[in-house]
């Protein structure tokens, strides 16, 4: 052995080795120890804590589980029976995860009257329940309401922590922001796994088990709609919405990204989504951009409509407008 090289042979060079021969298009060594890309410089831990994780059936399927994208039905029916089994260790609840498709001929999209929006955050408060989202410690909120100064549009300018009990207030406006779902999405682009893509309804999502959680979607968002998950989802038992979604509201698990998915697991069945039923004064206005007979596709043909930074090319699906 010469002086350059180093000891080989122990049971981690071995895995080490083999992580790296293996066809893999995802998740490093270092995920297999429990580390995300976001914490790499974190301690990995004892060395019991990594042997439970290696040693953990539901991990290793996880690991190994394909693309959704290359999942056959079989497949996807063995994936979405283990979540569904990991939901009733974890909190006690019986869910069921569906694989809404998308539905051919339809293009959705959004528009919102800032006319209207009287600043309450129903929409936020709906958006938390549908979608099974982490209440507090981390507390994430795919919806955030801005209170603007009146003659302006700079998000910038907005007021995200302003007091709802008074509102609407007569020298402002409200302005809710949430995942634009853009035809130029550049989230999708920056991803190293492909675990975001955007579908043939529009919709952007995420295969939560594919992400790595290297954030950098979250980088590359201008509208700061995507949302990184540092812990374990903090949801009491009763309050989990049990109709999921294997690209939606499943409770995702700690160190991934997730964002708003415009309620697939409700849009796909005809439905709308929940921010859009919650809203007190009719200002969300949802459906098929594709149908020139829609009230959407009217409000984009008979009213003055405008996009968040539209300087970036993004092509925003989400669209304002005023009375």
């Amino acid at each position: 052995m010469s002086t350059t090289e180093k000891p080989r042979g122990t049971k981690i060079e071995k895995m080490t080795e083999a992580a790296l021969a293996a066809p893999l298009k995802r998740r490093s060594f270092l995920k297999a120890l429990g580390i995300t890309a976001a914490a790499v410089s974190a301690p990995i831990g004892t060395a019991t804590a990594v042997t439970d994780k290696l040693k953990d059936s539901n991990f290793w399927e996880t690991y190994f589980q394909k693309h959704y994208k290359e999942m056959s039905a079989e497949d996807k029916a063995q994936v979405f029976a283990r979540i569904e089994r990991e939901t009733k260790t974890t909190y006690g609840v019986d869910v069921h995860v569906g694989d809404q498709q998308p539905i051919p001929g339809v293009k959705f999209a959004y528009a919102l009257n800032l006319s209207r929006c009287n600043g309450s955050r129903r929409c936020v408060e709906a958006c938390v329940i549908e979608n099974n989202q982490s209440r507090h410690e981390p507390q994430i909120q795919y919806i955030k309401v801005l209170e603007m100064p009146r003659g302006t549009l700079d998000p910038e300018r907005g007021d995200l922590y302003y007091e709802g009990e008074a509102v609407p207030k007569n020298d402002k406006f409200y302005l809710p922001v949430q995942c634009n779902h853009c035809d130029n999405p550049p989230c999708t682009k920056v991803c190293p796994v492909e675990a975001t893509w955007k579908e043939a309804d529009g919709i952007v999502v995420v295969d939560y088990d594919w992400c790595i959680g290297c954030r950098y979607c979250q980088a590359a968002c201008p509208y700061e709609a995507r949302h990184f998950n540092f812990a374990k989802p903090n949801i009491p038992a009763e309050e989990i919405n049990p109709v999921q979604g294997y690209l939606s509201n499943r409770i995702r698990p700690k160190g991934v990204m997730e964002k708003c998915t415009f309620c697939l697991h409700r849009t796909r069945n005809g439905q709308n989504p929940a921010c859009h039923d919650a809203c007190p004064t009719g200002a969300r206005k949802f459906g098929n951009i594709l149908d020139p007979e829609s009230e959407l596709s009217k409000i984009l043909k008979e009213k003055r409509v405008f996009v968040l930074k539209e300087e970036l090319n993004t092509l925003p699906q989400f669209f304002y407008y005023f009375d």
